[in-house]
C-alpha cells in the first residue's frame, strides 16, 4: 500500500507529534498527537493520507482502535466513503458483541466490536495512531478476522519500530505515515 506525498505526509506527522517524557509512567516517552488534530490542514492532510491508503488497498470498511485509533480512522473512512467500524475496549458497547482477549505485558486487556455492524467478507483497514509492541493491533486483526473479515492491512501515524511490532502481526500489511527507529 502507497501514501500519496509520502515525505509530505511524513513531515506533517513529525511535527504533529509532541513526546511526554515520562507519562503515564517513568520511563515511557507518550507520542501525544494533539497538537496534529489542533492544526485542521495536518489533520486534513493525515486522514487523506489515510483514506487513500483505505481505497488503495480495496478496504470496504475501516476499523479503528479505541481511542486515537477513532479520531483517525472515521474521518479517513467518511473521505473514502467507507464504512466505520469501532474496536472498543470492553464493556463500553451493547450487546451483542463480538469479543477477543489478550495479554499486556502487565495483564490482560479485551476488545469488542458491535457484532451487527460488521459482515463477513468485508475487506478492513485497521487504523491507530501508534504502532509499539503490537499485541493491542494483533488483537483487533485477530477480532476482525473471527468476525469473518479480511483485514487489509494496518494504518498507523507513527511506528516504533525499535519496538518491533511488526512481529506482532504476523505478516499482515503495515503502513506507517512515519517510522521511528
Amino acid at each position: 500500500m502507497r501514501v500519496p506525498d509520502a515525505e509530505e505526509v511524513e513531515r506533517t506527522v513529525v511535527a504533529g507529534f509532541r513526546d511526554v517524557p515520562d507519562f503515564p509512567r517513568p520511563g515511557v516517552v507518550f507520542k501525544d498527537i494533539t497538537p496534529l488534530l489542533a492544526d485542521p490542514v495536518a489533520f486534513g492532510r493525515v486522514t487523506g493520507a489515510l483514506a487513500a491508503v483505505a481505497r488503495e488497498a480495496g478496504a470496504t470498511a475501516v476499523a479503528g482502535i479505541e481511542a486515537r485509533g477513532f479520531v483517525l480512522a472515521a474521518p479517513a473512512a467518511e473521505r473514502a466513503g467507507l464504512a466505520f467500524w469501532p474496536v472498543r475496549k470492553a464493556g463500553k458497547l451493547p450487546p451483542p458483541v463480538l469479543r477477543r482477549d489478550y495479554a499486556l505485558e502487565y495483564g490482560t486487556a479485551s476488545l469488542e466490536l458491535a457484532a451487527s455492524a460488521v459482515r463477513p467478507g468485508e475487506r478492513v483497514l485497521l487504523v491507530d495512531d501508534v504502532l509499539a509492541t503490537g499485541g493491542t493491533a494483533r488483537a483487533a486483526c485477530e477480532l476482525l478476522e473471527e468476525a469473518g473479515t479480511e483485514v487489509v492491512g494496518l494504518a498507523v501515524l507513527l511506528e516504533l519500530a525499535f519496538l518491533h511490532g511488526r512481529r506482532a502481526l504476523g505478516g499482515r500489511a503495515v503502513v506507517a505515515l512515519h517510522a521511528q527507529d
